[in-house]
């Protein structure tokens, strides 16, 4: 009548299950994500300074706040005069609320590597997110552009091709893996 282990009355947990449980109870100290957070923002202007039509279309929604929210962690953005993105100072209500849906970092991954759109639920300002959606479908970040900068065009071409290479094949495993992609084919060999 001995079990092998106290816990051999409870189903046992996945290491994935126990990973994604850990990570979701951590919570960075708030100067890391306050950090972090306009990291995040310096990055979105470094990508949208890149577009001119991304800027216009933001100075039409100048000052409007709109808050990112998954899970626990949120951030509010604001358009500037310039086009840009700020986070906006003082607690003003956001004119559009935009939140993740999918609660598990792990389901979001595979989401995002399948090439599909994370859930999410939009509340607010029609104009504003007409005009979010836009920005989300035509701005991308030209990291080949970037890079050319430091390595040089040729090495540059190289590193993103095979990058390309490496994402389409975890997207490819993803899609596998994913339930009810098992037997599907993408019309690649491995």
């Amino acid at each position: 009548m001995q079990s092998d282990s106290p816990t051999s009355s409870s189903t046992p947990r996945s290491p994935l299950g126990f990973l994604q449980s850990l990570l979701g109870s951590v919570r960075p100290p708030e100067w890391v994500v306050d950090e972090v957070q306009n990291r995040v923002v310096l990055f979105l202007n470094h990508v949208l300074m890149q577009e001119p039509q991304a800027q216009q279309r933001l100075r039409r929604q100048q000052g409007k706040p709109v808050r990112v929210q998954w899970g626990d962690f949120h951030l509010t953005l604001a358009a500037t005069p310039a086009g840009l993105l700020e986070r906006p100072a003082g607690d003003r209500q956001p004119e559009l609320n935009v939140t993740l849906t999918q609660a598990s970092p792990f389901a979001l991954a595979q989401k995002v590597l399948a090439g599909e759109r994370p859930g999410v639920d939009i509340q607010g300002d029609v104009q504003l997110a007409a005009e979010v959606a836009w920005l989300v479908d035509n701005v991308r970040w030209d990291v080949e552009e970037d890079l050319s900068r430091l390595v040089g065009d040729a090495m540059a071409h190289t590193l993103v091709g095979g990058a390309r290479s490496a994402a389409s094949a975890v997207k490819a495993f993803v899609g596998r893996r994913a339930p009810g992609g098992a037997g599907q084919g993408d019309g690649h060999s491995a």
